[in-house]
């Protein structure tokens, strides 16, 4: 028997399975919030990537706790896209991670704009516009905003990389994640060095080692293994962004297919053998995790306004859902 750990880390927790591979039957599952750190201004939204640390810990061991842990082989992590973990050279978490539905970014994302020569020079060069959901703006933030923090800056990490990172010790981001920072040619498949060195050029120096899904990140380091009762050579997965990873689980990896993803946001995207670049900009031109293309349409807020409309009315989720029904 072959055991493999599926983790999840979204916005408002960290969810995870145990898969018997052999049959695809499902041992396990156990999850664990983190809430967002509160009272910042508004447009800003933020977390600490020890939370997500903390609720990967408790998820494991409540995973762990039902099974066999020496036929554990492999861990595969998805997570929320776009979010920022600015790390130092020694791998020390400089401030708190700036998300993806941080909007207090508009001014670099125009700044950012304006240097590689207009909306559509940009598209042209990256295959996505500077939105403020994205890391690109969020790094010139850190470095116009917090210039002594962005001095220290020596590794950029997304959140499913940065538990990677806590796993393997092994500094990596998969194509299909790494698309969402909008310092990606989605093309080439490369670092746009030139929207790299619009924000700073020694970024070029902090961004990780890019790589395929299908690649490792690497094994657990021993301190992990010893925590968690686990054997050293089991792999870590590059994993991906929750909507690649998504994709992939909804079958959605061959052209024809479209995928509809509705959480703390809301997101309608498909597969493509050939990158798709909108001439607006309007749709994401993501890489997926297949070696393919991800073109996705997105909205910010979609289960944070149903679940207040559930609360203001006093329903359960059955009840909620008779009612919509209705």
């Amino acid at each position: 028997m072959s055991l493999f750990i599926g983790i999840d880390c979204g916005t408002q927790g960290t969810k995870g399975i145990i898969l018997d591979c052999e049959t695809g039957e499902t041992l396990a599952t156990a999850r664990a919030s983190h809430s967002m750190i509160a009272g910042l201004p508004a447009g800003h939204s933020e977390q600490n990537p020890s939370d997500w640390t903390d609720a990967l810990e408790q998820v494991l061991d409540g995973l762990l706790d039902q099974v066999d842990r020496a036929k554990v082989r492999g861990i595969g992590i998805s997570g929320q896209q776009h979010g920022f973990v600015p790390m130092d050279a020694a791998g020390k978490v400089i401030r708190p991670a700036k998300l993806w539905n941080d909007t207090s970014t508009a001014a670099e994302c125009a700044l950012l704009t304006k240097k590689l020569g207009g909306e559509k020079a940009v598209l042209r060069k990256t295959g996505n516009r500077f939105l403020p959901g994205f890391t690109a703006p969020k790094i010139l933030w850190l470095k116009r905003h917090e210039p002594k923090n962005f001095k220290r800056l020596a590794h950029v990490l997304l959140p499913h990389d940065y538990l990677n990172w806590y796993l393997t010790g092994n500094y990596t981001m998969e194509y299909g994640d790494a698309s969402g920072t909008a310092l990606l040619d989605v093309r080439k498949r490369t670092w746009c060095k030139e929207a790299v060195r619009a924000i700073d050029s020694r970024l070029e120096k902090a961004l990780p080692k890019l790589i395929e899904a299908h690649e490792a990140a690497g094994c657990i380091r021993p301190e992990i293994a010893a925590r968690f009762g686990l054997n050293t050579d089991v792999l870590v997965s590059a994993g991906g962004g929750d909507n690649m990873m998504g994709a992939i689980g909804t079958g959605n990896v061959e052209p024809g297919i479209v995928s509809a993803s509705f959480g703390t946001s809301g997101t309608i995207y498909a597969c493509s053998n050939k990158p798709v670049v909108d001439p607006d900009g309007e749709i994401a031109a993501f890489c997926d995790s297949t070696g393919n293309w991800l073109p996705l349409l997105c909205t910010m807020n979609v289960t944070t306004a149903t679940e207040m409309m559930r609360a203001l009315f006093g329903r359960d989720l059955r009840q909620y859902d008779s009612d919509v029904l209705a």
